[in-house]
């Protein structure tokens, strides 16, 4: 697995969300920025860890939770970084900020654009902060993997309950 895989299955969705059932690869890649080479090698590399179905057209939601839940904070571990004015993420954005009262720096996706300051994280690919842009779903998505990534076990709790709201409801 690559960190854009996440973003890749992610995506995927978040098209299911706005029911878009007829995307393509190069959908998926203009909407990321990521080459459709890639996507191609990415959806290969979900197929065979069993993260999507054996056409590459539907996430195994619960496999991709258990994988996010348990596995995400140690395949693509957080390191904080210097203080920079970006795009907030993990709890400090929504929709984890509005169940948590922080004192801590805000977290943020280094990015020019950015409307706060707080302490900086890698986002899962470069081109992520831009990628959200234009699709609050998919950023809420990676924000509660994020969450997923560098919370405390409150914060993963909630985390995982907007998850499951957003996954199977």
């Amino acid at each position: 697995m690559r960190p854009q895989d996440i973003a890749i299955l992610l995506k995927i969705i978040s098209f299911e969300e706005k029911q878009m059932k007829d995307w393509r690869n190069i959908d998926l890649a203009t909407s990321l920025q990521i080459s459709t080479s890639e996507i191609s090698n990415s959806l290969h590399r979900s197929r065979i860890a069993k993260l999507i179905s054996l056409d590459k057209r539907k996430v195994a939601k619960n496999s991709l939770k258990e994988f996010l839940v348990y596995g995400l904070k140690y395949v693509f571990p957080v390191e904080l970084g210097a203080i920079a004015r970006g795009i907030p993420t993990a709890y400090s954005a929504s929709p984890i900020d509005q169940s948590i009262v922080s004192n801590d720096e805000k977290i943020v996706w280094a990015h020019f654009k950015g409307s706060s300051k707080g302490q900086t994280i890698e986002p899962l690919y470069k081109a992520l902060p831009k990628a959200v842009e234009n699709d609050s779903f998919f950023y809420e998505l990676m924000v509660i993997a994020d969450t997923l990534r560098i919370g405390k076990n409150r914060e993963i709790d909630i985390a995982i309950k907007e998850l499951d709201k957003r996954f199977f409801n």
